[in-house]
C-alpha cells in the first residue's frame, strides 16, 4: 500500500503538540544528516523543507500517515550545529525533552547516522538519552549513495561491530535513490502491526 501523508502540526512550544492519538515514529539525527531529504521520499511528496542551511528545522513537525497502519511521523529538530543562539539550542532542548520523555505515543525513534561517518559523539549521547528514556531506536544510515555500493556490506559489519542501539540491523538508505527506502517502510509497517498485536494481548495498555 502506498503511503499517503499530511503535515497535520508544526509545533514550536510544549502546548502546542498535538493531543496523543495515533501511535507514533519520530525521525532524529544530526544537522545535515539528510533529514528532509529523507523524509520526503519517505512519504513520497515534498512536505519536509530541504534547506541548504544545516539546523534549519526549529519545530517538531508531525505528519499524518495512512497505511496499513496509520502512525505519525514526527520530525524532530536536528542537533550539533552550532550555528544558533545559545537561547535557541536551549528551547530546543527543552522542547525536544518533553516530547520524548513524556509522550505516550511515541513508539519508536528511527535515529538517522551519515554513513560516511558512523556514530559520532554526539550520536552516541543521543542513543544514550533515549535509552535511558526506555525509548526504542532504530539505526537508519542516511547518505548510502556517497558509498561505492560493494563498501555497504563492510561497512555496516563495522559500525554494528563498533556498537550502537538498533532494536534491529540498520537499515541503510539514500533519500537521492531511494535505496533501503521501501526496506524502511516495510519496517515500519511490521513494527506497527506488531506493537498494535501486542498492545492489544495487554489489557492493562
Amino acid at each position: 500500500m502506498r503511503w499517503r501523508a499530511s503535515l497535520e502540526a508544526t509545533c514550536f512550544a510544549s502546548s502546542q503538540l498535538p493531543p496523543e492519538a495515533a501511535p507514533e515514529i519520530a525521525i532524529a539525527g544530526r544537522s545535515n544528516v539528510g533529514k528532509s531529504t529523507l523524509i520526503n521520499t519517505l512519504l513520497g511528496t515534498r512536505l519536509a523543507h530541504v534547506g541548504a542551511t544545516p539546523g534549519k528545522t526549529r519545530s517538531i513537525n508531525f505528519y499524518s500517515v495512512q497505511c496499513s497502519v496509520p502512525f505519525r511521523l514526527v520530525d524532530l529538530p536536528g542537533y550539533g550545529y552550532a550555528s544558533r543562539s545559545k537561547t535557541e539550542r536551549s528551547e530546543w532542548s527543552r522542547l525536544i525533552a518533553s516530547y520524548v520523555e513524556r509522550r505516550r505515543t511515541l513508539c519508536l525513534i528511527c535515529h538517522l547516522v551519515d554513513f560516511r561517518h558512523g556514530l559520532l559523539g554526539n550520536d552516541r549521547a543521543l542513543q544514550e538519552w533515549l535509552g535511558d528514556c526506555g525509548k526504542a531506536i532504530l539505526v537508519v544510515f542516511t547518505k548510502a549513495d556517497k558509498i561505492a555500493r560493494g563498501r555497504h556490506r563492510t561497512m555496516l559489519q563495522h559500525y554494528v561491530k563498533e556498537g550502537l542501539r538498533s532494536i534491529d540491523v540498520p537499515i541503510v538508505t539514500s533519500g537521492e535513490n531511494r535505496a533501503g527506502i521501501e526496506e524502511l517502510q516495510a519496517f515500519i509497517e511490521r513494527f506497527l502491526s506488531d506493537s498494535a498485536t501486542g498492545a492489544q494481548g495487554h489489557p492493562d495498555h
